[in-house]
């Protein structure tokens, strides 16, 4: 019976965890992920801006738009860039999505579970959200690469 009533607890409290809203006011949930170079990934304070792609137009858009510079920009805007690949097949993951992934010259933080599911997204757009203080100040899309580069800069 304890094991029985231990695991349901152990649900409920991972349920609460996947579910934690991610909207104005609310804090981010914490994120223990690593990168496309199996290194730890996470936010660290002071980060202002996480881009979030869903998907795989979102995240080509944003691969498009960050460039040959893509480290710089993100380090200017104090940005990161997280990939959802949970709904991705595994074989086409490590064949496809990993190596073009490690060609980038920025790390980006690898989601491969369903915390993120619940997050708000747009297919084919990039989930821009604002972060002070590791809390969620706003949520917005972008649709293109001129509304990525509408990011306000980051002032140290």
């Amino acid at each position: 019976m304890r094991r029985r009533l231990l695991g349901a607890a152990l649900a409920l409290f991972v349920a609460a965890a996947v579910a934690a809203p991610v909207e104005p006011g609310a804090a981010l949930p914490s994120l223990q992920l690593s990168d496309q170079n199996e290194r730890p990934w996470r936010v660290e304070p002071g980060t202002r801006f996480l881009l979030f792609a869903a998907d795989k137009a979102a995240g080509d858009l944003l691969q498009e738009t960050l460039g040959a510079d893509g480290a710089g920009w993100l380090a200017e805007h104090r940005a990161l860039y997280l990939a959802d690949l949970h709904k991705m097949p595994a074989l086409v993951t490590r064949l496809f999505a990993l190596p073009a992934l490690r060609a980038l010259p920025y790390a980006v933080g690898l989601v491969r579970d369903e915390s993120v599911a619940a997050w708000p997204q747009r297919k084919g757009q990039v989930t821009v959200i604002e972060l002070a203080d590791g809390a969620v100040v706003a949520v917005s899309y972008a649709a293109d690469a001129d509304a990525l580069r509408r990011l306000p800069v980051a002032v140290p």
